[in-house]
């Protein structure tokens, strides 16, 4: 091999280790370059500390799951951290729902089993606070 057709070959060998490398760093996106939408939910129940209430809030919280546009669910209770001025425990259940996009998250409030979670577990809970973001 001449020393030309080397230096071709070595400098097409690192432009495709480059390219590959900087593929792999970053992690792929829908082709449409869409944002997932994250739906971040606060409950209070109307007997704040009651196990019974917050456990049966869980399980229904845990029902959203069946909607076919949640891509992901996380269902949680307040943690025992470090208490500090700028850390909210005054609300017992949450969920964190992640969408595609806002279409996803359109499609799930208006669900049968959304509204079937409300109808049933509404009376559980005295306050409701929800947080939408768009992932950046």
């Amino acid at each position: 091999m001449s020393n030309t057709n080397r230096r071709k070959f070595l400098g097409t060998a690192a432009a495709l280790c480059a390219g590959a490398a900087a593929a792999s760093a970053s992690p792929l996106q829908p082709a449409d370059n869409r944002k997932p939408l994250i739906h971040h939910v606060f409950f209070w129940l109307k007997k704040p500390g009651s196990k019974e209430d917050r456990d049966k809030l869980i399980e229904g919280v845990k029902t959203l799951s069946r909607i076919e546009t949640i891509r992901k669910i996380y269902v949680g209770k307040v943690a025992d951290t470090e208490k500090r001025d700028v850390v909210d425990a005054s609300w017992d259940v949450s969920e964190m729902i992640f969408f595609d996009d806002p279409n996803g998250q359109a499609t799930y409030q208006t669900h049968p089993i959304h509204l079937e979670f409300v109808k049933n577990y509404s009376h559980l809970w005295d306050k409701v606070v929800v947080y939408d973001a768009m992932t950046v």
